[in-house]
């Protein structure tokens, strides 16, 4: 897309990334990246009210959910832009296969780019600093570029996370280590709109203010606490089959104005 086009409507649809969970409002909703750039594009519309944006998103989402559940309705809404992040929560799975999650990942961008007239995908985060995830990485990799060669083939334009390496800086992310934080979905908002031709207020690449040292016991210190208030939680969730968006709906369900 260009600086001249238009966006007039904006749906997201997705996982907790795109519903913005470690980004919290005033409200106490989850603000994140989508919502983010929908400001940004509707800052380029002079007449107040005239763009409109819905975020379908819903945390802890697998592909075939969304597919199920968020890409018919995104289609019935018609906007000028769909962003698609889908598939992390399958990678991330034990025994998952990122060729067979591609597959289906594809079948969904033919749906999409069938109805709607731009449809911006994501790639995965690169995981190296991601203490439960670092060994997922070659995984993560192989299904990016399987996003990327999908979106050659049906001329969708890419919001490559794995690129953006200020997000790999610690403050970037929430306390969960799985999450961004307001920062982090700060910078990805501002890279999506680069990445559909806007001119940005600030630079997603610019570099963090310099960190005191830590020390190895510190360190320590904070990855056992996080293990003991994040990550053994999340095991059990998996373990017990439970989702942490099983008792959530998508809190901007209708392309209302901004």
């Amino acid at each position: 897309m260009g600086e001249n086009d238009v966006i007039g409507s904006y749906t997201a649809i997705g996982d907790s990334f795109t519903e913005g969970v470690g980004d919290p409002g005033p409200d106490g909703r989850f603000v994140g990246w989508a919502d983010r750039l929908a400001v940004l594009l509707a800052d380029r519309i002079p007449e107040e009210g005239h763009f409109r944006y819905a975020n379908l998103a819903v945390r802890g989402r697998l592909l075939d959910q969304i597919v199920a559940e968020q890409v018919p309705r995104a289609k019935a809404l018609a906007p000028d832009l769909v962003t698609f992040c889908a598939g992390g929560n399958d990678i991330i799975r034990p025994g998952s296969d990122p060729d067979d999650v591609a597959e289906r990942f594809e079948r969904a961008v033919v749906d999409l780019t069938s109805h709607i007239g731009t449809v911006l995908v994501t790639t995965g985060f690169d995981t190296r600093g991601v203490p439960v995830l670092r060994h997922l990485r070659g995984k993560i990799a192989t299904y990016n570029g399987h996003v990327r060669a999908i979106a050659d083939r049906y001329g969708c334009p890419v919001l490559d996370l794995w690129s953006l390496r200020t997000v790999q800086d610690r403050r970037a992310w929430d306390h969960d280590r799985l999450h961004l934080s307001p920062e982090g979905h700060t910078r990805v908002a501002l890279r999506a709109a680069q990445v559909l031709g806007l001119e940005v207020p600030a630079d997603p690449d610019q570099a963090w203010p310099p960190l005191p040292p830590r020390g190895t016991l510190e360190g320590r210190r904070d990855d056992i606490q996080w293990a003991r208030e994040y990550l053994v939680p999340w095991i059990g969730r998996r373990l017990r089959g439970q989702s942490s968006g099983d008792r959530v709906s998508a809190k901007r369900p209708d392309l209302l104005p901004l």
